[in-house]
């Protein structure tokens, strides 16, 4: 029986994750792993004569990192039992080496309408270390309702 549940959660709840700075190696290991090996993120000579003036991280890295961070928090603790969707994902600033990207997460919506399981609907900003947004998205995930017994 999970500890958490749905009905745990508040629309309007919110918290910030602690920072986690990007580097290089972050990045190339990701261009590795993925195979997207565009220049913008691997070679910095090409990413100079960009209008960023260096590298980038992938969008998807920054996506990652973010769905880690708010993980590693544990403020879902064991309520999620699958993704539903992502939604609305913009890519808003890029993220370079040496940013430090942190995560506000807020609860925009909690669907009760089935006996088992509900949907849990956040809001993921994800910021620099100037209050920048770089990322925002809508995660929609099924969690566990409370049984009966427990209500």
């Amino acid at each position: 029986m999970p500890t958490k549940s749905l009905e745990d959660f508040r629309v309007g709840e919110q918290i910030e994750t602690q920072g986690r700075t990007v580097d290089v190696g972050d990045i190339s290991l990701f261009a590795g792993l993925t195979g997207d090996t565009y220049p913008l993120h691997t070679n910095e000579e090409y990413a100079k004569g960009t209008m960023f003036g260096t590298r980038i991280a992938h969008g998807p890295l920054t996506f990652s990192i973010a769905i880690g961070q708010v993980a590693q928090h544990g403020w879902y603790a064991d309520a999620i039992v699958a993704l539903l969707e992502c939604r609305s994902l913009k890519a808003l600033a890029p993220v370079k080496p040496g940013d430090t990207i942190s995560v506000r997460a807020t609860v925009r919506d909690v669907v009760t309408e089935k006996p088992k399981y509900g949907e849990l609907h956040v809001e993921y900003d994800v910021i620099n270390q100037r209050e920048e947004s770089v990322m925002k998205f809508d995660w929609i995930m099924l969690a566990h309702r409370r049984t009966e017994e427990s209500r």
